[in-house]
């Protein structure tokens, strides 16, 4: 008896400053050796095409801001609901289609701002937002599949703040100080990776990566891929 291989469909574009073909290059590999059949797309109009969703096992989004109908998002709510797994990392999921509630509804968080360096020590490129910082696992992440056996992280790169709901398992937190050149008074803690059940379907969101140096980072790169794998359709979901 011939055994189905899992599909996974690979969506990228938006915004280029993360490289949406280079990031997402990094783990199509990954997905193949492991048995996935892999479609690549540069446009979210296929998350209209009802078929091809229902088909699919896991979505791999990579598109920063740019925009999506209503048709098109609705087509992703409907799979994912139906079992599709769906995942990706920083702002090629949680910086997507702003001007969708629907979308910010289906994956629980919305990017809301990287805080920068002191001002003086600024030069105006993307490294002003780059900041020294500790990603902690937390105490559901040290007994979930995706995050089990990582230790607490540092990274220095853009440190999400996220806006977020109650329905977010969270694997992981970053904590945003309060310097007196920012205009909060006290420290802020994020998600930085969390799970989401919609329907049948399971949701993995990864805030770290904003540069391909960050995807490699091998914590970073692990949790990704995990997730990937955690997210895929279930049995109980076909």
């Amino acid at each position: 008896m011939r055994v189905r291989k899992p599909k996974a469909l690979v969506v990228r574009g938006g915004w280029e400053g993360h490289r949406p073909v280079e990031a997402t290059a990094l783990f199509i590999p990954f997905l193949e050796r492991g048995g996935y059949a892999v479609r690549v797309e540069d446009s979210t109009e296929v998350y209209a095409d009802d078929a091809e969703m229902a088909d699919t096992d896991l979505v791999v989004q990579c598109v920063t801001m740019s925009q999506i109908t209503a048709q098109e998002v609705a087509g992703l709510r409907a799979a994912v609901e139906a079992g599709t797994g769906l995942t990706g990392w920083h702002g090629g999921i949680v910086d997507s289609f702003r001007a969708s509630s629907d979308y910010l509804h289906l994956v629980g968080g919305q990017f809301a701002t990287h805080p920068g360096k002191e001002p003086g020590e600024r030069t105006g490129g993307q490294e002003d937002n780059y900041l020294p910082h500790t990603v902690n696992i937390t105490a559901l992440g040290r007994e979930h599949p995706i995050t089990a056996g990582i230790e607490d992280f540092e990274l220095v790169t853009e440190q999400y703040w996220v806006l977020h709901d109650d329905l977010v398992d969270v694997l992981a937190t970053t904590t945003h100080p309060a310097p007196e050149w920012h205009p909060w008074r006290r420290p802020v803690t994020s998600p930085a990776v969390w799970t989401r059940q919609w329907g049948a379907g399971r949701i993995v969101v990864t805030t770290p990566g904003h540069s391909l140096d960050v995807l490699e980072h091998p914590d970073v790169r692990t949790v990704i891929e995990r997730g990937m794998l955690w997210a895929t359709r279930t049995a109980s979901a076909s």
